[in-house]
Formats: structure tokens, C-alpha cells, sequence
């Protein structure tokens, strides 16, 4: 009988450790559960946070590009509103001839000597502004093999294609480059572009000759490195090597609107001397029909030219193309044909690819403007 309590008490007290074990174990489960729950509460809350800080400085990138490029395209406009604003200062008569000697062979530019131009021209029609984003689908296509240059007896004439605004960005210039040809490109100074765009365009074995921004009537703003009226004669030479050194070795100057500096004879005569010492020609792009340019430079013995034609003042290929053929006919009467167009006109780099070698299957030469001044 006492046998059988003391086995039931030592079934009991093992039933009750027994219990109590299990309870311990229970409870441990519990707490290794929560403690995962909650690892992974802390973890997933850490990789939200950091997916959401990288989303945010994404967004950050991607505004300060959008801005980028907004400033840019709105540095664009301006300038190109600044060049149409320039343009309506011109007289819009029909332009008489200037017509340089045309020389059948391109020669070196430091032979380069003055040429007598005949009486001053008119202005070519001012142009609308339109959109001038390039269209991604009109490449110009890289062309290769020989420039095939007429006969004697077969040339009409020759043309210079001046491709002016170069250096506010490398878009807009590359498709001028792949084209076959002599071409003259004139580049702006102080612009994001300048010094890295004449340096391509001589790689291309293009001319380059410094785009030099002045003061025009109206009082538009000619952007950076600008001769303005009431600059003394040093201040203009500091402002002319300053521009050279950026954009240089240049073959010459084009004026950059310039409708007010070109009529004033002292401001042209310090501009003139300048070309003059360097070795280097001044074309004028005629953006008023009273420049001096043509007394001035013949007074003192400088090497200049003209612009005889714009040629985007309407900014499609039927329009430009019209340009350029009364730019033929100009040719075939004078012996040459300077012609101005501009790096943001969306499809003229494509019309030129396209028409040159037609040009020259006609007997016209390409020629730049340091070929046709002697």
C-alpha cells in the first residue's frame, strides 16, 4: 500500500516537471518567433527606406538634367531670336554683285592677300524663327571618296558655304562635318561648345574663322566676348585675342549681328587693323546695307569679303534650296557666291549632302572664303 502512493507521488512529480518543461519550450518558441518577426519587421522596414532613397536621388538626377537641358534649350532660343531680331535691321532690295577674283586652284592661307570688291551689296530678306530641334530621323550621311572638281572649260563658278553659330553645342554641328567638301565654319566664343567645336571642324578639315559677336541697332544682347560701341581701341584688340586664343588658329572674322559696329568707321578701323596684323581676312555678314566695312578695309589695305546670300532665312529645304540656286546663278555671273546659313537650321546640313556633288556635277567648285580671296 505504501508502495503504491509513493509510485503514484513519483508519477506525479514527473507529469508536473513534465508539464513544466513543456510550458519552458512552448514559451521559447514563442520568443524565437517573435524575435524573427520582428528582425524581419526591422529589415524589411531598412530595405524601404533605402529603395525609397534611391528613388529620391533618381528623381533629384532627373531634375537637374530636365534643368540642364531647359537652360540650354531656352539659351538657344534666345540666341537664335537675337539673330532674326538682327537680320530685320537689313534692306531686303535686290543685292547687287561682289565679286572677288576666283582663283581655279584653293591656295594656301598665308598667301592669301587683298581683294577689291565691287560696289556694296543689299541685304538678303530677313527670316521667320521656327523650330530648330534636329530631327533625329534626318541624319546627314557620312560620305566618302574624292571631291570631283570640273574643268576648266566646264566650271560656272564658285560657292562658299558659310555655316555661322557654331559652339553652343556638338549636335547641331556634327552632320555639318560629314559632309563632303570645303566648308567655313565661323564659331561664337565664350560658349559651352566653342573651343571643342573648332577643334573638331579643323579635324574635319574644315575652315574655321572666329564668329565675332557686336553690338546691332535695337540693343539685343550678342552674347559673350561682344564689341560694343564706346570700347577703346585696347579694350577691342584684348576682347579680339582673347576670342582667337579660345576658338584659334583662325584663317579670319565674320561679324555676329553687328549692325552697329559695322557702321561705325573708328570701331572698324581698330577691328580692321587688328585682321591686318594677324594675317587674317574680315567677311562681312552685311547685316546692315550701311557698313563701312568695304571703305575702311580698302583705305588701309585689309584682306575682306562679303556675304552675298542668307540662306536659311526660311528655314525648309524648298525655301533654302531657292536660296541657293539664285546663289548659282549669282556664281556663274561674278565668278563666286558666298552664301550664309546656320548650324541650327535643322535640315540644311542634309540639303547640302545632298546637293553638293549635284553642284559640282553642274561645274560649279567649293571652295571656302580663304580660296577665293587673293
Amino acid at each position: 500500500m505504501k508502495k503504491a502512493v509513493k509510485s503514484r507521488k513519483v508519477s506525479h512529480k514527473k507529469l508536473k516537471k513534465r508539464k513544466k518543461g513543456s510550458f519552458t519550450e512552448a514559451l521559447k518558441a514563442f520568443l524565437l518567433v517573435g524575435v524573427i518577426v520582428t528582425l524581419t519587421v526591422i529589415i524589411t522596414f531598412a530595405i524601404i527606406k533605402i529603395h525609397s532613397l534611391l528613388n529620391q536621388n533618381e528623381e533629384i538626377s532627373l531634375h537637374e538634367k530636365s534643368s540642364s537641358e531647359s537652360e540650354q534649350t531656352n539659351f538657344d532660343f534666345e540666341l537664335i531670336t537675337e539673330t532674326k531680331t538682327e537680320l530685320q535691321n537689313t534692306d531686303n532690295s535686290n543685292p547687287s554683285s561682289v565679286s572677288p577674283d576666283v582663283t581655279t586652284v584653293p591656295l594656301p592661307v598665308q598667301n592669301i592677300t587683298s581683294v577689291q570688291p565691287t560696289q556694296n551689296q543689299n541685304i538678303v530678306s530677313t527670316r521667320p524663327v521656327q523650330n530648330h530641334n534636329t530631327n533625329s530621323s534626318q541624319q546627314v550621311q557620312n560620305t566618302t571618296g574624292p571631291v570631283v572638281t570640273p574643268s576648266l572649260s566646264e566650271q560656272k563658278g564658285a560657292l562658299v558655304f558659310v555655316i555661322d553659330d557654331a559652339g553652343n553645342n556638338l549636335r547641331e554641328l556634327d552632320p555639318f562635318l560629314r559632309i563632303l567638301g570645303p566648308l567655313t565654319i565661323a564659331v561664337l566664343p565664350g560658349l559651352p561648345y566653342s573651343a571643342e567645336a573648332a577643334k573638331r571642324i579643323r579635324a574635319a578639315g574644315k575652315e574655321v574663322i572666329l564668329h565675332q559677336p557686336m553690338e546691332a541697332l535695337g540693343a539685343q544682347n550678342p552674347g559673350p566676348g561682344a564689341i560694343y560701341s564706346g570700347m577703346s581701341r585696347q579694350e577691342i584688340r584684348e576682347i579680339l585675342s582673347r576670342n582667337i586664343e579660345e576658338v584659334g588658329p583662325v584663317t579670319g572674322i565674320n561679324n555676329h549681328q553687328g549692325s552697329l559696329i559695322t557702321m561705325d568707321r573708328e570701331i572698324m578701323r581698330v577691328i580692321l587693323d587688328f585682321c591686318l596684323e594677324h594675317g587674317i581676312y574680315f567677311l562681312d555678314s552685311r547685316t546692315t546695307a550701311d557698313t563701312v566695312v568695304p571703305d575702311v578695309a580698302r583705305q588701309i589695305g585689309a584682306k575682306f569679303t562679303e556675304r552675298n546670300i542668307f540662306i536659311d532665312n526660311e528655314q525648309n529645304k524648298n525655301a533654302m534650296l531657292r536660296y541657293i540656286e539664285s546663289g548659282l546663278t549669282r556664281a556663274q555671273k561674278d565668278g563666286n557666291v558666298i552664301m550664309i546659313g546656320h548650324t541650327w537650321s535643322p535640315d540644311l546640313a542634309l540639303l547640302l549632302s545632298e546637293q553638293l556633288p549635284l553642284f559640282i556635277e553642274k561645274g560649279y567648285i567649293i571652295k571656302t572664303v580663304s580660296d577665293t580671296i587673293k
